[in-house]
């Protein structure tokens, strides 16, 4: 079964939004032609609260991109985006959503991150997304959305790690760096992420 997964194409992250990816609308045209090639098509969206300790509003005498230890781990510090239930959570209107069988929501505690679609970044806490694909008999994953770098990477590692055929339609993605993403891109075929 041929499945898409749409990764976090939401109005934060593109022109406009509070954490707007270079270019990021151009994903959506991209997306809206390429439905019709596949079996089944799902989502994930970017769900904080808006006490994230993610967000850099939320930690005194910090600023936004800032990097500090949380919970044990590294985390960047964003801008507020993508808040429960705000403009900037929903997906654009222009993207054609009406073949999407499933919407899988992320980065809800407040505690923790979550760039995978998959799971939090500490891997203890999964969206379903999985056992979903399993249970439907997905095996050939497409992926594409925003950010190519950050959230797509993750949710691209994750599939791997879950034993999924995993491929990157490099024109449906953008990426918030250019530079890193031309890094982690050259490692690809050998983890064996195709990319057409």
């Amino acid at each position: 079964m041929k499945t898409l997964v749409i990764v976090d194409v939401q109005n934060d992250f593109i022109p406009g939004g509070s954490l707007a990816i270079p270019n990021g609308d151009t994903v959506i045209k991209v997306i809206n032609t390429i439905l019709p090639n596949f079996d089944l098509v799902v989502a994930t969206q970017d769900w904080h609260p808006q006490n994230h300790t993610s967000f850099a509003s939320n930690h005194k005498d910090k600023h936004v991109f800032e990097k500090i230890r949380l919970n044990g781990m590294e985390q960047v510090l964003w801008p507020d985006h993508c808040v429960q239930g705000t403009f900037g959570a929903d997906f654009p209107a222009s993207l054609n959503m009406k073949s999407v069988a499933a919407i899988f929501r992320k980065g809800m505690d407040k505690n923790i991150d979550s760039y995978s679609g998959f799971y939090d970044n500490n891997h203890k806490q999964t969206t379903g997304l999985s056992g979903y694909l399993k249970q439907k008999g997905a095996k050939d994953l497409y992926f594409c959305g925003l950010a190519a770098d950050i959230c797509v990477y993750y949710t691209l590692q994750d599939a791997l790690n879950e034993d999924f055929n995993t491929t990157l339609l490099l024109d449906a993605t953008k990426p918030l760096d250019q530079k890193k993403f031309l890094k982690q891109k050259q490692n690809f075929a050998a983890q064996g992420i195709f990319v057409q």
